[in-house]
């Protein structure tokens, strides 16, 4: 089955194919360009580049969120439109859990390790998931890509950054695109803490899509929307104003 991924919740993002679990190609979108200008032409050139068309997809995968309100909103409406008009399935995924699930092959993690997966929400506050290792990395598809298998510990919140260094346990694992910087913020670093500069991957989206396909999930097109755990900006102002 041919997986169409992709992720737009940070600063640039990436699509990826699969076929299966397989990671068949992927392309990393621009920092510098808008997610409405890099997005589609991006998707429609890895398509293209396998001699595929869009009507060959049997899953559309996305990151829902959080992260930025204008790209979760672009990434969720084309995967909700391609899996309309396709007729492919749709399953999407926590940004965080995706970002967590992004650690390095290299770094092997004993079971029990605490993983907070941070992105930077501005206004002094950080989108925080909480996870626990259960089992060491798992190899999935022919080019080895692996991930690790991870259990949630708690909902994706929005947490004042120092209410997050406050709770942070010992011996976690930091894994977000400012990682160092967050656990070092304000002078004092974090004690007995890894941070692990990563950024949230497409493929990962893909695989963790998989998964979740395989278990018997499928997202009705019509009821997904992003996952902002706020109001955006233009709505609080409205909300003051009432």
């Amino acid at each position: 089955m041919w997986i169409l991924a992709f992720d737009s919740s940070t600063a640039g993002g990436s699509v990826a194919l699969l076929e299966g679990p397989r990671v068949v190609a992927t392309r990393q979108l621009s920092a510098d360009r808008r997610t409405a200008q890099t997005l589609a032409p991006a998707i429609a050139e890895l398509l293209a580049a396998q001699g595929l068309n869009a009507r060959q997809l049997g899953l559309v995968a996305t990151a829902v969120g959080p992260g930025s309100f204008t790209g979760l909103r672009i990434a969720v409406t084309l995967a909700k439109t391609l899996a309309y008009a396709t007729g492919a399935d749709l399953v999407g995924v926590s940004t965080l859990e995706a970002l967590a699930h992004s650690l390095p092959d290299q770094l092997d993690l004993a079971e029990g390790t605490a993983v907070e997966a941070i992105l930077f929400a501005q206004r002094r506050e950080l989108f925080v998931g909480a996870f626990e290792v259960v089992a060491r990395s798992q190899t999935s598809g022919e080019q080895g890509l692996t991930l690790p298998k991870l259990r949630r510990c708690a909902e994706d919140r929005l947490l004042p950054i120092a209410a997050w260094r406050a709770a942070v346990r010992p011996h976690s694992v930091v894994i977000g695109p400012q990682a160092t910087q967050y656990a070092q913020a304000e002078g004092e670093g974090l004690p007995a803490v890894r941070p692990v500069v990563a950024d949230v991957r497409a493929e990962v989206v893909g695989q963790l899509a998989w998964r979740a396909h395989q278990a018997g999930r499928r997202d009705d097109p019509i009821a997904l929307v992003p996952v902002y755990l706020r109001p955006s900006y233009a709505e609080e102002k409205r909300s003051g104003g009432n």
